[in-house]
Parts: structure tokens; C-alpha cells; sequence
């Protein structure tokens, strides 16, 4: 984590709220519809997204200071702006564009207006990098994070089937976030993160998803898949609710 340019990234928060402030669900609330919208999402599109972004000869690698990687980044943004725009909640409020950066390729949000102006964040990383050439050695970037960006698109395209979210009338505010630059130190985030401390955004979770249906060392041994937690650096408290969902809507365990 490169904190050069956010030395003092989280410090006017911390002053202003000592812990957090906020409380999450002892339950996942709504669960026939969050099953509703999890039979509508689909591994067909993800996969044939994931071959397009991971694809060398269109996109030799996707480091963030590359060509290469600033034409995914346009192109990453082009699918989400199609999805929303398909779903007609462009009508409605719903937006996408890029975060900029200095170094080429930028950072993408999509949002959906909810009833308050407290944000639920959903992010992963786009960028890629072969640390041997970053600039002229592939890098695919299948699974890190190819496999978060489609994931959390489909997700995306699966709430917008949603009249809720579709008409932008769900209680926060919700974000997807495709990061730029993770790679050389979280700098994308971090740019982003910063911005919105000083516009005192009141952003009360984020959920990352980085690697999502990463198997190796697992099925090959015949060791059962999980989905595995990160407890450093984050809150507690969410950390919980969000083992409660994966134990509400998933067969799958959890490791931490």
C-alpha cells in the first residue's frame, strides 16, 4: 500500500467518529428476493466478459500506466454504461463514469440514488501486472481481479432487474466500484477514498471482491471450496453480518 500522495487518509474521520457508528443486520432481511435476484444472475456472461477483459491480444495487459490498460478501463466502462442503460435506470438516476487519474487508466463508478445519502460501497480491482515487464510482458489478470470486475458486474446487471433498484428507490445509496491501479499500492482506492473524506461522504460498508472463484490448491487436492474472509484492516461488526450472509444464501464455508 503506496500512501505517499494519503498520508492522512481515514485521520479527519477518526476525529470526528470514535468507532463505528453504524449497527448491521443480525439477518439477512429479504431473502426471497435476494434468491430471486441470484437465480437471474448467470456465470454465461461472466465468463464471456471475463475472456474479452483477460484477452492478451486485445488487451496485452491491463497495468495501470500501460495504453493497454487505459483501453480495458474504456472498455470496462462502456459494458457497465450499456448495462445500466438497457436496464432504463439511466432514467431514473442511475449514472457511471470514471474516476480520473494522472497515470491513464482510471478508476470507474457506477451509481444507483437511494432514498438517503449514506453509500454501500461494492469494489474490485480492474488493473493487472506482470511485475517481471509491467509495461510489454502479458498479463491477463484472469483471476486477479478479472474474476472480481465480472462478478461484481453481474451483480450489477442482477439488482438492476430489481424494480427497487431499476427505479432507484432502495434505502442507500449503492456504488460499484472498478479500482485502477491496485497493483502499484491501492493508490485507485485510495484516491477515490480520499476525495470522499474531504467531501464528508458518510459511506457506512464496502464489500471487496478480489479473486472470486479462485480454486487452485483446493479441488486439485480434493479440499473443499470456501470463501475466505479478510479480518485485517476491516470492521468487526460487518465482518459478521457478512458470514451471516454466506451462511444464509451459499453452501459454501468460510474461512478467515
Amino acid at each position: 500500500m503506496d500512501i505517499t500522495d494519503h498520508k492522512d487518509l481515514g485521520l479527519y474521520r477518526q476525529a470526528v467518529i470514535l468507532g463505528n457508528p453504524y449497527t448491521y443486520p443480525d439477518k439477512p432481511y429479504n431473502f426471497e428476493d435476494i434468491i430471486s435476484l441470484i437465480k437471474q444472475m448467470t456465470t454465461k456472461s461472466m465468463k464471456k466478459e471475463l475472456g474479452t477483459f483477460s484477452d492478451t491480444k486485445k488487451f496485452r495487459t491491463r497495468f495501470y500506466k500501460s495504453s493497454s490498460g487505459a483501453a480495458s478501463s474504456q472498455w470496462l466502462l462502456d459494458q457497465v454504461g450499456n448495462t445500466i442503460e438497457k436496464s432504463g435506470a439511466n432514467k431514473y438516476g442511475a449514472s457511471v463514469k470514471f474516476f480520473q487519474h494522472p497515470w491513464g487508466q482510471h478508476s470507474i463508478i457506477a451509481r444507483i440514488p437511494g432514498k438517503t445519502n449514506k453509500t454501500v460501497v461494492v469494489g474490485a480491482h480492474q488493473d493487472s501486472i506482470n511485475p517481471w515487464g509491467p509495461y510489454w510482458l502479458s498479463a491477463p489478470g484472469a483471476d486477479d481481479d478479472g474474476s472480481g470486475t465480472v462478478t461484481i458486474h453481474e451483480t450489477l446487471r442482477a439488482l438492476l432487474k430489481s424494480e427497487k433498484f431499476r427505479r432507484c428507490e432502495a434505502e442507500n445509496d449503492l456504488e460499484f466500484h472498478w479500482y485502477s491501479a491496485e497493483e502499484g499500492g491501492l493508490l485507485g482506492s485510495q484516491a477515490i477514498f480520499s476525495s470522499y473524506e474531504r467531501e464528508n461522504r458518510e459511506v457506512v460498508a464496502m464489500l471487496q471482491q478480489d479473486m472470486t472463484g479462485y480454486t487452485k490448491g483446493t479441488k486439485k487436492t480434493g479440499e473443499r471450496e470456501v470463501a475466505g474472509l479478510i479480518t485485517d484492516y476491516v470492521d468487526p461488526t460487518l465482518t459478521e453480518f457478512v458470514k451471516l450472509a454466506i451462511d444464509q444464501v451459499s453452501s459454501l464455508l468460510y474461512c478467515l
